[in-house]
């Protein structure tokens, strides 16, 4: 099995995807008016619309309503990646040291769901993603 992507419900998915390219640098792909990809080097973040929703289930998913998952980022230079958003991200908590080696800050994105942007940084964290 192989882990392929996170789908984000949004309520205003230009916004959403805008903020996600802004975060990332990357353009997103749209596959439809109501769904896009964002495509990194290790798994998609699709964002659907509301009216995506449907599609499955009504009600089996609404937007601005996560407070259980966080959309994690590994970065090259935690300290740079800081210092370019931490003026246009509502941020959770500024740079900190992780119990588990990684060096991170965490902020959310417009319908609320928790983003984190981290680098290993103790030499047991950097040994534990060189292999991946």
């Amino acid at each position: 099995m192989k882990f392929a992507s996170t789908r984000i419900i949004a309520a205003d998915i230009k916004a959403m995807v805008a903020f996600y390219e802004m975060i990332t640098g990357l353009q997103a792909e749209w596959l439809a008016p109501v769904f896009a990809e964002i495509q990194t080097s290790a798994a998609t973040l699709a964002i659907g619309a509301v009216e995506t929703v449907a599609l499955w289930k009504e009600g089996s998913a609404e937007p601005g309503a996560n407070r259980t998952a966080c959309i994690e980022f590994q970065v090259a230079d935690i300290d740079a990646e800081y210092e370019r958003l931490k003026d246009k991200v509502p941020l959770v908590h500024e740079l900190k040291m992780m119990p588990w080696g990684n060096k991170t800050f965490q902020f959310r994105d417009p319908e609320g769901t928790a983003v984190s942007l981290y680098m290993p940084a103790t030499d047991a964290a950097k040994k534990r993603f060189a292999s991946r």
